[in-house]
């Protein structure tokens, strides 16, 4: 059973390397309903805007004005990215503040790059070296400890 996720603090901020150290493998089911709230172009710019301007997160009045999306639309796509876990909400008077959920975003990366290249530590340097992903964004290749 996964350990619940201490909130991201200056002090220790949660990295990929501590969850997967932690043993909290993302479900697939999970990683689907994640990766279909994403699929819209207007949701992707939504959630990045949100890790831009984490942890402080930004009122959906904001949101639309910065993105240039109709309320109406912003609306709808809010709801698709809360429902699938990457930003919460919080009700502020007459205004409702969007955040996104980092924590569940590295959660991501690291599914994702769980098991790339397993057994071969130099198939993966090599696309490491190929990517233009700084290093110190990637996680360690196989036996490695550091990226």
């Amino acid at each position: 059973m996964c350990s619940s996720l201490a909130p991201i603090s200056e002090a220790e901020p949660l990295d990929i390397i501590q969850l997967v150290l932690n043993n909290c493998p993302m479900e697939t089911k999970t990683a689907t309903t994640i990766f279909e709230a994403l699929t819209s172009e207007a949701r992707l710019s939504i959630f990045r805007l949100l890790v831009k301007y984490a942890p402080d997160g930004l009122v959906a009045g904001e949101i639309a004005r910065l993105l240039d999306i109709p309320k109406t639309n912003l609306s709808f796509h809010l709801k698709t990215i809360v429902h699938s876990g990457l930003a919460n909400m919080e009700r502020e008077g007459r205004n409702t503040r969007y955040r996104a959920n980092i924590p569940l975003m590295l959660e991501t990366i690291a599914y994702l790059t769980a098991e790339c290249c397993s057994g071969q530590p130099e198939q993966c340097r090599k696309f490491r070296a190929a990517s233009r992903v700084a290093p110190e964004f990637l996680p360690a290749c196989g036996d490695d400890k550091k990226p």
